[in-house]
């Protein structure tokens, strides 16, 4: 049996934390089905650190999502919903779940896997916080392929600002995966693969996005994605 009796606080954990979720309106119903067999599939894949870094990302986007809410509404595109739906919870959290996934069916190859699955959270946290605060405490906004002057809250539009809040928001996962494991020497490598994910994220935006081929649920996947296959790269060269 998949599930072990040994698992059943943490099934009972996730369930309680998706009941509230959809209490508080932060989730919507088929979103917190959605959470819950992913949450359970991380940690059934690689364990208390895969919840940490699934937990981290949900309460910091949370946060980061409502906070200013009144002043982005104002904006064409005032960032994601509050009560998040299903595809955005497999936009951010897709990546790590299949990662997992394997980790249960290959189980030899945890360790990396575990790194790989940080990435992809150091890019979804990275990018979540870049977008919902960059455009509250951002000076100047600029296309990221034209590096032109543009409007904040569209597609693939950048600030400074923005960016190092979302290298912060990295920074908090590969603390977390120090903190887990003890080591310090993928510290840099899940930042830059955080960032790494969070600029592909953009410049799928701006190239993508605006033109309609790719959704913005489409567009998060395949970064936290691209930031999971930059981070075996980095470790695997270094």
């Amino acid at each position: 049996m998949l599930i072990q009796r040994a698992d059943l606080p943490v099934a009972i954990l996730l369930i309680t934390a998706g009941y509230f979720s959809v209490c508080f309106r932060k989730l919507t119903v088929g979103a917190a089905v959605t959470g819950i067999l992913c949450g359970m599939l991380i940690f059934l894949g690689i364990g208390y650190a895969g919840l940490a870094f699934l937990t981290s990302f949900f309460l910091l986007g949370t946060l980061a999502t409502a906070w200013g809410r009144k002043a982005k509404v104002k904006l064409d595109k005032p960032g994601d919903a509050v009560q998040r739906k299903p595809g955005q919870v497999l936009a951010n959290a897709g990546t790590a779940t299949l990662l997992s996934f394997t980790a249960i069916v290959f189980p030899e190859y945890k360790e990396v896997l575990l790194v790989m699955i940080a990435g992809s959270f150091a890019s979804a946290t990275a990018d979540t916080l870049s977008s919902e605060l960059g455009v509250l405490y951002g000076k100047s906004f600029y296309n990221c392929l034209s590096w032109r002057k543009d409007t904040k809250g569209l597609d693939g539009v950048i600030s400074l600002e923005g960016t190092l809040i979302g290298i912060t928001g990295a920074g908090v996962i590969a603390l977390i995966y120090w903190l887990f494991t003890g080591s310090a020497e993928q510290l840099l490598i899940l930042v830059f693969a955080g960032f790494a994910g969070n600029f592909s994220d953009s410049v799928m935006g701006a190239g993508l996005e605006r033109r309609n081929f790719l959704s913005n649920d489409g567009v998060n996947f395949l970064s936290t994605l691209f930031a999971a296959s930059i981070t075996l790269l980095l470790i695997s060269v270094f």
